[in-house]
């Protein structure tokens, strides 16, 4: 009897411990779907300070709805944003058009929103309001600025619309305002940027300073993407914290929160057909053809 009574304890206790697991199971998945830190990468120029400012009740509230630490991670150029990227350092990024078809193209990250901005956004070619050019070919034997490498407004857009062309040189800027501060002073004939950050920053120079001297085709807006590595169940978390916040924060954030992502499938094949000029834009003279291949067709 005694033997019999011991068995039965033993059952009442093997099946306490199974429910116990169990329990404690379910809880750990549970908990394990929520994401305990988060990095957010975005470009944020010369104004590194302001934009974290912006980005504050946002980083605040995304924290407090996943339980989760976010920190975020402001870099000042397109080239800084692509390593991270491409090294998948940033859980969400806020991604102006050629930087979310780098993440997309090349790491895989997932558009969720799109960013706060034109539907159709262009890139300039700017020149001196004083210049004598008139048109895209006039820059021939010229030297330009072009934004960095990962920009779809400073560097992929211009260097396709200038495909065909021998420049002098290339020079790289740093920021828009940087373009627009050496076209002013004469360092370049021409500098490339969005026609939204031209009229922006126009302003801190006369108001005769500059013209437009060619625009783009229309691309679209930037976008907000999750890195592949966040869990797909987190990514739910995340995705419904950042609809559900107030529009005044996702103003700030700049980003829509009930709008689909950006169809960037165009754009991203324009980065792969400017691809093999990169290997020019260094050299002096600069020359923008391949003897392989032709852009032209798309024009």
């Amino acid at each position: 009897m005694s033997r019999l009574r011991r068995f039965f304890n033993l059952c009442v206790a093997g099946l306490i411990a199974v429910l116990l697991l169990q329990t404690s199971g379910c809880g750990s998945d549970q908990g394990s779907q929520q994401p305990t830190r988060l990095t957010i990468g975005l470009v944020s120029y010369d104004s590194g300070a302001s934009s974290l400012e912006k980005y504050q009740r946002f980083q605040t509230y995304l924290a407090e709805q996943l339980q989760a630490v976010v920190e975020l991670e402001p870099v000042f150029n397109e080239i800084r944003a692509v390593e991270q990227i491409r090294a998948d350092n940033w859980s969400l990024v806020f991604a102006p058009s050629g930087l979310a078809a780098i993440a997309i193209a090349e790491a895989n990250y997932l558009p969720i929103f799109p960013t706060l901005g034109a539907p159709n956004q262009k890139s300039v070619l700017v020149v001196r309001n004083d210049s004598s050019l008139q048109a895209l070919g006039d820059l021939a034997n010229q030297t330009i600025a072009l934004g960095e490498a990962g920009s779809a407004t400073g560097y992929y857009l211009p260097l396709y619309d200038l495909y065909g062309l021998t420049l002098e040189a290339i020079e790289f800027a740093p920021t828009p305002a940087t373009a627009l501060e050496w076209i002013a002073d004469g360092r370049v004939t021409a500098g490339a940027l969005s026609e939204d950050n031209f009229q922006q920053y126009r302003k801190d120079f006369g108001p005769n300073t500059f013209r437009i001297l060619h625009a783009s085709r229309a691309i679209p807006p930037g976008a907000v993407l999750i890195s592949p590595t966040v869990d797909r169940n987190q990514q739910q978390y995340i995705e419904q914290a950042m609809q559900n916040a107030p529009s005044a924060m996702t103003t700030d954030a700049g980003y829509i929160s009930n709008s689909p992502p950006p169809d960037l499938t165009q754009l991203i094949a324009l980065v792969e057909k400017v691809r093999p000029l990169e290997a020019r834009v260094k050299e002096q003279p600069a020359v923008l053809t391949l003897a392989e291949t032709s852009l032209s067709d798309s024009h």
